[in-house]
């Protein structure tokens, strides 16, 4: 199942990625894993992991160790490039997104934003879902009508302070 992936510098979303981490995917696809089995191998979540193969998450030191032995990456050099000098960039670029699957979900947010915030507000009171305190599941759930998404935001309720 292994394959040797070559990504393009041009190609979005890798054009702004650093070096590192395209050769984090290209390692990947070369060993044929999953997020999710690369997830079990370092005692993360699929999710937490793919974030972090974008930049968009920060991995310790013993995540480090355990990406580079699973991966076959130098670990000095990806301690290098991605050890405790470097912090992660977390966003999407130009809005509104223009990849079919993240613009659905840009989508979902604005024709539902307004109804989850109201039943929100009703719920919890004047406050905000956290995404630094979050956790992101995707499941496939097939179903009569084919295969379904179910995409479940478990964030930590905040509220605002009032002075």
């Amino acid at each position: 199942m292994a394959s040797s992936l070559q990504l393009s510098s041009q190609s979005e979303p890798f054009a702004t990625l650093p070096p590192i981490c395209k050769q984090l995917f290209e390692a990947k696809a070369a060993k044929g894993l999953t997020f999710d089995q690369i997830g079990k191998a370092i005692g993360k979540d699929e999710v937490w992991v793919a974030s972090a193969f974008y930049g968009q998450a920060r991995l310790s030191p013993e995540d480090i160790l355990k990406i580079s032995d699973l991966l076959q990456i130098d670990h000095s050099s990806l301690n290098a490039q991605l050890g405790e000098n470097w912090f992660p960039h977390r966003g999407l670029g130009p809005m509104p997104p223009t990849d079919p699957v993240i613009y659905r979900l840009y989508e979902g947010v604005m024709v539902y934003g307004n109804a989850i915030k109201a039943i929100l507000h009703e719920k919890f009171g004047d406050g905000i879902m956290s995404m630094i305190d979050c956790e992101v599941k995707v499941d496939k759930k097939p179903t009569e009508k084919g295969d379904y998404v179910s995409l479940t935001f478990e964030g930590k309720y905040l509220q605002y302070k009032k002075w």
